[in-house]
C-alpha cells in the first residue's frame, strides 16, 4: 500500500551522523541546563541568522509565553486570527485580551491600517504574525506602535532564515519567536526561540526560561521551566549542516508547483514574494476561488482520498474557536478579508525528499478537481 504523503515531513540528517552527539552526552551525562550544546547552538544560530541574540526554548509556544512575560505587556494586545492558535492563547494564558485586526489581502499578515482604530487606553503591544514566512509590513507597524508607545513582539514561528534587503526579519520589534517544531524548515525535534536585541534582555529571559533563577539563591520573578535540552540543542547543530540544500530543495520544489499549476489552472492564486525578500519556501499556498461545483474543500477531500494529507492554514480562524467568537472583534464581519482567504487557502505538501513524481500525481488530482469547473475572475494577490 503506498504511505501517506502529509503537508511536510521533518528534515532529519543521517542518523550515523547524530550518534556521535549522543555518545557525548552519555559520557558527560550533562542533559539539561545551558550545557554545551545549547550555548554551542545559540552562538551558531546568531551567526547564521545574522541576529544578535538568540534565545532557545523548548517549543516556540514557551517562548511565545515567556516574550510577552519578558516585556511585562499587559492589557490588551492587537494581533490576527488569521495564524496557528498558540499565537492567541499565549495572550490568554499571560491574562491579557487579544483584539484582532483584519488582514492584508495581498500578505495575509496583519493589515497596518486596521490597527490604530483598534488601540485603547489598555492596550499594551501589537503582536504580529509574519504568516509563511512572508515579512509583516513592519515599519508601519514599528510607526503606530512608536507613536502610542506599544511594544512590537513578532511570532516569527515560520520565519527561519527569512531576510528582507539582505537583513533578516527577526531584526524586527522589541522580541521576535521563532519556532523549530517538526514541521518547520529547521526543526530540533520541538523547540523554539526568542530573538532580542541586547544582553540585558536576554539575561532576563535566560532568568524567566529557568524559574526565574539569577542564582543559586536568588529568585527574581515568577519563571517557568522552557529550557531546551542538551538532545534537542545537538539536533539542532546538526541540522544546521544541511539547510541550506534543504532550503534550496524547498525552492526547486515550490518553482516546479508554480509552473505546473499555473499552465493547467491559471485562475487559481498564489502568494508572490516580494523581490527584496529572501524567502524559505516554508510553505506553498494557494487560494482556490471556484464556485459551489468546484470549492477548496472539494480539492482537499479529493486528496485525502488519494491519501495526500494537505492542509487548510488557516483554517477556522482562531476567532471562530469557543474561547474567542465571544469577543467583539472576532465577528465575521469585522473580518472580512481573514474569513474570506480561510475558506479558500489550502497548503500543499512541500518538504526535501518530495519526489518529482509525486509532485506531479499532487498537481495532478488538483487540476483534476479544477479542469471543469468555472471559475471567477482571479484574486490577485502578488500585488
Amino acid at each position: 500500500m503506498k504511505p501517506p504523503v502529509y503537508v511536510t515531513s521533518p528534515l532529519l540528517p543521517p542518523l550515523e551522523e547524530f550518534i556521535p552527539y549522543l555518545e557525548e552526552l552519555w559520557q558527560n551525562k550533562i542533559l539539561t541546563n545551558s550545557g554545551k550544546f545549547h550555548q554551542q547552538l545559540e552562538k551558531e544560530l546568531a551567526d547564521y541568522l545574522g541576529v544578535k541574540h538568540v534565545c532557545l526554548f523548548s517549543n516556540g509556544t514557551l517562548a511565545l509565553l515567556t516574550a510577552l512575560q519578558t516585556l511585562r505587556i499587559t492589557g490588551e494586545v492587537i494581533t490576527t486570527a488569521y495564524s496557528f492558535v498558540a499565537t492567541s492563547h499565549s495572550l490568554l494564558w499571560n491574562g491579557l485580551t487579544p483584539v484582532f485586526a483584519d488582514i492584508d489581502p495581498v500578505t495575509f499578515n496583519i493589515d497596518p491600517s486596521k490597527i490604530e482604530e483598534l488601540i485603547t487606553p489598555r492596550t499594551s503591544a501589537i503582536l504580529p504574525v509574519h504568516c509563511y514566512g512572508t515579512p509583516a509590513d513592519s515599519a508601519r507597524i514599528q510607526k503606530i506602535a512608536d507613536t502610542y508607545g506599544l511594544k512590537v513582539i513578532y511570532d516569527a514561528a515560520h520565519c527561519f532564515g527569512v531576510k528582507e534587503n539582505g537583513t533578516s526579519i527577526l531584526n524586527y520589534g522589541d522580541l521576535s519567536v521563532l519556532s523549530f517544531h517538526a514541521t518547520k524548515v529547521f526543526n530540533t525535534f520541538e523547540g523554539g526561540a526568542i530573538i532580542c536585541h541586547d544582553a540585558k534582555t536576554k539575561q532576563r529571559i535566560d532568568y524567566l526560561k529557568n524559574f526565574g533563577f539569577a542564582d543559586e539563591t536568588v529568585v527574581m520573578a515568577p519563571g517557568i521551566n522552557a529550557k531546551m535540552n542538551e538532545v534537542q540543542a545537538a539536533m539542532g547543530l546538526l541540522q544546521l549542516k544541511y539547510i541550506d540544500s534543504a532550503l534550496a530543495e524547498r525552492a526547486e520544489i515550490y518553482n516546479n508547483y508554480i509552473a505546473l499549476l499555473t499552465a493547467s489552472l491559471p485562475e487559481l492564486s498564489f502568494i508572490k514574494q516580494p523581490e527584496n525578500v529572501t524567502w524559505n519556501y516554508a510553505y506553498f499556498p494557494v487560494l482556490i476561488h471556484g464556485n459551489d461545483s468546484f470549492t477548496r474543500d472539494d480539492v482537499y477531500n479529493a486528496l485525502r482520498e488519494n491519501g495526500i494529507y494537505a492542509r487548510r492554514y488557516f483554517y477556522p480562524l482562531i476567532s471562530e474557536f469557543p474561547m474567542y467568537r465571544h469577543m467583539e472583534t472576532a465577528k465575521p464581519e469585522h473580518l472580512p478579508v481573514a474569513w474570506d482567504v480561510s475558506r479558500a487557502i489550502l497548503c500543499l505538501p512541500i518538504y526535501p525528499g518530495l519526489a518529482l513524481a509525486e509532485q506531479q500525481n499532487i498537481i495532478a488530482q488538483v487540476v483534476a478537481r479544477g479542469e471543469q469547473a468555472s471559475f471567477p475572475a482571479p484574486l490577485v494577490v502578488n500585488g
